[in-house]
């Protein structure tokens, strides 16, 4: 029988007992926060892990402390990549692919949020240029390394219902800029790609599932200022008033469902999924001032032919077909 988890499960609890022993994955995003934790816990279950960083030195010194405070010995081995550049994350991915190893689970984890107004080094919007696009190219680079029975998580977040995609102007050139608004745009993305992988990938037994890992107080929120901090205090506050609890999850926590969709759920459950914690999110929810944090899922972030669009879109921006 499948055991149930909840918001307050643990990534212990959700591979209590799973031996990861001969089990290869990949995490991007392992200096900090949710990265670093779910890298430490499927090395603590015997996986051999690959992490991403942009920068090693962080992400070294991060992954030694987490390891040495849980007595964690498993393998972990760093590669460097900068999404914000396709020139990293084509030399990232190359690297991995000359090397031929093949993968079980790829978590797409790392990203940035509600950034000022940026470009990436390709020139595209910073959110939806390191969230989406360089997870993008990376992803479908290493895809001839995901064998029979691997799966693909993409960290998404309940801020993909600050908006859907806008596939006529991604990069804000005629759309005043809104560091939300980017950032729903971005997390939609990171649904989307999931679907329109999974679709793709199915018939050789590899899928895809999206996650939102819940609110969590990380290095994710650094260029929030403290209005944009106290704004989102208020809302909730609201919520709380209006009977809708909330509460900020611990890293282990936010990091549970990502790890419960790539490795202890039913492939068939998560398969073109979005995940909550621990559990498939069935309900469609298309009301703006439905609780932000926890309810549902956008319709649009689903949408099968939205995220058909999504991928051709996002191959003519990086000048790559997959």
């Amino acid at each position: 029988m499948t055991a149930i988890f909840s918001a307050e499960s643990t990534t212990d609890d959700v591979l209590d007992g799973v031996d990861l022993t001969g089990k290869r994955m990949l995490v991007t995003g392992t200096s900090a926060g949710l990265g670093v934790e779910t890298a430490r816990v499927l090395a603590a279950h015997g996986a051999e892990v690959i992490g991403t960083a942009r920068d090693l030195n962080k992400a070294h010194a991060a992954i030694t402390k987490a390891q040495a405070e849980t007595h964690s010995a498993g393998r972990i081995d760093l590669v460097e990549m900068d999404l914000a550049s396709l020139k990293s994350v084509r030399a990232a991915a190359d690297r991995l692919v000359q090397e031929g190893k093949p993968f079980d689970v790829v978590i797409a984890n790392a990203g940035v949020m509600a950034t000022p107004k940026g470009t990436t080094a390709d020139g595209f919007e910073t959110q939806f240029g390191t969230n989406h696009l360089g997870h993008f190219v990376f992803v479908n680079r290493i895809a001839t390394l995901l064998k029979t029975g691997s799966r693909l998580v993409t960290l998404s977040s309940a801020g993909h219902r600050y908006s859907n995609v806008d596939l006529d102007d991604p990069n804000f050139e005629r759309t005043p800029y809104d560091p939300w608004v980017a950032y729903g745009r971005a997390k939609t993305a990171n649904i989307l790609f999931a679907v329109e992988f999974d679709r793709r990938h199915e018939g050789e037994g590899i899928r895809a599932a999206a996650a939102h890992p819940g609110g969590i107080q990380t290095e994710l929120g650094r260029h929030m200022t403290p209005e944009m901090t106290q704004a989102m205090v208020d809302r909730v506050s609201r919520q709380q008033a209006a009977g809708e609890a909330f509460r900020w999850k611990t890293i282990p926590q936010g990091a549970a469902t990502s790890v419960w969709a790539g490795v202890t759920a039913p492939a068939d459950a998560v398969g073109g999924r979005y995940c909550v914690d621990c559990r498939v999110v069935t309900e469609i929810v298309d009301d703006p001032n439905a609780n932000f944090m926890h309810g549902g899922v956008r319709p649009y972030a689903l949408d099968p032919d939205n995220a058909r669009a999504l991928w051709a879109k996002s191959e003519q921006m990086v000048g790559e077909k997959f």
